[in-house]
């Protein structure tokens, strides 16, 4: 066995509970109380098919009904495609999922039940891979053969691999050559044809899959082409990177998901010459997202992260890591992970080492990362200010450059929405599109890529500052990834945005300043989680934003005080002295089941200025001036001037 030792493994006997047990047994009784199924074609398609096209949330899975699909929500039964293949991407994963699991049942407690399942299980996909035929249509990926994809390909396959190196011992020497020839190398060599050459957090699955089978078989020449080939393990590293440590797609999901992955690949090669451990790269990475933490302990919910995605998690990866590195903050953050609950994953079996009494905490202050792109300003219990400022990450990103995020009460004021399954309907209908972002929407279409620039940050008593700039009179260079173009580029032909944001103990301050040489309908975006307090005017008007409804307007000329409760009453006060019309809507939410408050200032001028002024205090008590080329926002409460 290659991913435990003796020594591991005794540990991990002599740490486990019965109550371990059960929720192992639990977590794959629908492969366990079942006789095994396994796909005799290839009719697996794309977990992401799995969700109500109307709800936006994912369907039930049921073992016994793989025609019939419930939505959760009203109980709507879907039949057919593509829900049929998705049910059988599922069980796909159940049923790998289940050798590593049931692996570990069986090292635990010598109960050859778990065993002979195990065996089973690889027999029977060794029986029938070769044969599967390729299929696909995945955006941005290559084809499978048990699943549609290459990623679902190389997520099954590190599966089956570790259950096979945990039973491999106790398999004849027919089963042993069986499964590793048909099912494992088979498995390595598809993948090796289909990985592409590209930095993206597919080919760290696939390249991390194919060296786990290289080290399960003992196959350098595996191996080295996970590790060492261009794209490979080690590329991805060196090129895929931002400075400050972030993943380049930008989304911390997929930074873990890139992480999970590279680590889990490592839990087989640490000790040997293949093994990246003891690079930089890694620590930059497990440490990065520490510093980014909102009020709530949660990860800003940025670019394609699924509901539930952004809450801070990944014991399996920091377990190991604090086993390796030992670094304090690792230990601090699993041991804030079991204040919800036991200590009581594979991980901790196998590589736990004590944990700090010192659970990990909220970051207090302010953070402000140009190299990650983000600065998010901490300067009350339960607040933040989050902007996005990166460069554009590729298919996982959305378009929203120098996006807002702010918490207040230690819950999502203006958030980011997130995604949904991306074969729902609002992933790129709605929530990927700029106009479902707090920042600027030209023509009710999507911004181009583009590199921000931070012009300011400062940082002093009572006050944090940030202005940053998008630029769009030049091009942006694209990641060397595969990359879909949903954006207009003639809409925001030589726009430039910049904005500029003022934190101070009662206010937001958040300053738009546009230059449109063309006339183009500009639209200053906020997503308001909290319920208007105010009958909006009964002038409708089309907003032409996809599924955004119940729009009204008004003309603003100075500035209007607009009111909302949340858990506590907020304001916001607009202005301009443009030709703006004040518009509020009502969109969906995430999930689509409830809506969000919309809040635009639109106007077509030359030169545009935009002023929101949110008070968290909720009186109101504030006047926005202009003079010559200076606004000046005055907080009546503290009787304090803030010139923009």
């Amino acid at each position: 066995m290659k991913q435990f030792t003796q020594a591991q493994i005794a540990a991990a006997k002599a740490r486990v509970t019965p109550e371990i047990l059960r929720r192992l047994v639990e977590n794959n009784r629908d492969v366990l109380n079942h006789d095994t199924l396994v796909p005799q074609t290839g009719c697996a398609t794309w977990n992401h098919y799995f969700y109500c096209p109307e709800h936006s949330v994912r369907l039930i899975w049921d073992r016994k009904s793989p025609n019939k699909h419930r939505c959760p929500v009203d109980g709507a039964v879907f039949t057919g495609e593509p829900y049929y293949g998705a049910w059988w991407r599922w069980l796909n994963g159940l049923n790998a999922k289940a050798c590593y699991e049931l692996g570990i049942l069986w090292l635990l407690t010598d109960d050859n039940t778990y065993l002979d399942k195990i065996i089973d299980i690889l027999m029977q996909y060794a029986k029938y891979y070769p044969d599967y035929e390729e299929h696909g249509g995945i955006p941005y990926n290559g084809p499978g053969k048990a699943n549609a994809q290459t990623l679902c390909e190389a997520n099954c396959h590190a599966d089956f691999a570790r259950g096979f190196d945990i039973v491999s011992a106790a398999l004849t020497a027919e089963q042993y050559d069986y499964i590793s020839r048909r099912l494992l190398r088979s498995g390595a060599d598809f993948l090796m044809q289909h990985r592409s050459n590209q930095i993206h957090n597919h080919e760290v699955k696939i390249g991390a899959t194919i060296g786990i089978i290289g080290a399960v078989l003992d196959d350098e020449h595996y191996l080295t082409f996970a590790v060492n080939s261009p794209y490979g393990l080690l590329y991805q590293l060196e090129h895929a990177l931002l400075p400050g440590g972030l993943w380049f797609e930008g989304s911390l999901h997929y930074h873990y998901y890139a992480l999970e992955a590279f680590m889990g690949f490592e839990k087989f090669a640490h000790h040997g010459p293949f093994s990246l451990l003891d690079k930089p790269w890694y620590t930059n990475m497990l440490s990065l997202p520490l510093t980014l933490l909102m009020p709530n302990m949660t990860l800003p919910k940025v670019n394609d992260c699924v509901n539930g995605q952004e809450k801070l998690g990944h014991a399996d990866i920091y377990e190991f890591a604090f086993n390796y590195y030992g670094a304090p903050q690792y230990g601090e953050l699993l041991a804030w992970l079991y204040t919800a609950g036991p200590r009581d994953n594979i991980d901790a079996l196998f590589y736990g080492q004590p944990l700090p009494t010192q659970a990990l905490s909220a970051p207090e202050g302010n953070e402000h990362n140009p190299d990650a792109g983000f600065t998010i300003i901490r300067n009350a219990p339960g607040r933040a200010v989050c902007i996005k400022h990166g460069p554009y990450g590729g298919e996982h990103d959305h378009y929203d450059r120098l996006n807002l995020i702010v918490f207040n009460n230690y819950s999502a004021l203006f958030p980011d929405l997130g995604t949904t399954g991306y074969g729902a309907p609002l992933h790129y209908g709605y929530y990927k599109n700029t106009f479902s972002h707090n920042t600027l929407c030209v023509n009710g279409l999507n911004q181009p890529p583009a590199l921000p620039r931070v012009l300011d940050y400062q940082q002093q008593e009572g006050e944090s500052r940030l202005i940053a700039e998008v630029d769009w009179r030049n091009a942006a260079a694209l990641p060397d990834s595969k990359t879909r173009v949903e954006w207009d580029d003639e809409s925001y032909r030589d726009i430039v945005f910049r904005r500029t944001i003022v934190v101070t103990e009662n206010l937001l301050i958040d300053k738009w300043d546009v230059d449109n040489p063309h006339y183009q309908c500009v639209d200053a975006v906020y997503h308001i989680n909290a319920a208007a307090t105010q009958a909006a005017p009964q002038n409708d008007v089309r907003i032409c934003y996809p599924y955004v409804k119940q729009a009204t307007e008004q003309p603003l000329k100075g500035k209007v005080e607009v009111r909302y409760q949340a858990d506590a009453p907020v304001s916001v006060t607009c202005f301009s002295t443009n030709n703006t019309a004040l518009i509020k809507a009502q969109g969906p939410n995430n999930p689509s089941t409830s809506m969000i408050d919309y809040l635009l200032l639109r106007s077509r001028d030359k030169r545009i200025s935009f002023v929101f002024v949110t008070d968290f205090t909720g009186t109101g008590k504030v006047d926005i001036v202009k003079s010559d080329d200076t606004i000046t926002v005055i907080d009546m409460t503290l009787n304090h001037e803030y010139r923009l």
